[in-house]
């Protein structure tokens, strides 16, 4: 984990971006993470750890009818705290992750292991997409942190 937080640093660094975290099933441990290297305040702006639905209304801006209509585990939702994240933060670029860790709390629609990300990027698009991880809850929410490391390296070589 410690090599894909080290190059996320370095291409935020390199474009003089900072980045915001909104974590739910993970319960911040994204934000740990990029937090255990020396010197992370060069690209890690702040995290929200929005674990309930009125947080996430709270603190994100996310909808209420979002939730009520999708569910907290959602594309929709994802997306709305990747944007709310951005709005509350002085960052350029976000990501949040809401899932089922289990071992409770799964469905038909969203088995255990199911997690939502959300990605924005100041004055860009924003966009979500949604794994499957297996294992227990610690195995999945560290696969969740790894994916959401692995797609900020994507986005970010991307970014001009």
């Amino acid at each position: 984990m410690q090599a894909l937080v080290d190059k996320l640093a370095e291409k935020l660094i390199n474009k003089n971006m900072m980045l915001v975290t909104a974590e739910s099933c993970t319960g911040g441990l994204l934000a740990s993470a990029l937090t255990k290297k020396a010197g992370a305040s060069a690209y890690f702006e702040r995290g929200f750890i929005t674990y309930s639905n009125e947080s996430k209304t709270e603190q994100l801006d996310v909808h209420e009818n979002i939730i009520l209509l999708h569910g907290a585990v959602s594309d929709e939702t994802a997306e709305a705290m990747a944007i709310g994240a951005l709005k509350h933060s002085n960052a350029q670029i976000s990501v949040s992750i809401t899932g089922v860790a289990g071992p409770e709390g799964g469905s038909a629609d969203k088995p255990v292991g199911t997690v939502y990300f959300g990605f924005s990027v100041a004055g860009g698009s924003s966009v979500s997409t949604r794994n499957l991880f297996a294992g227990s809850r610690e195995d999945i929410q560290k696969q969740a942190t790894m994916a959401a490391l692995q797609a900020l390296i994507t986005i970010m070589d991307k970014q001009p």
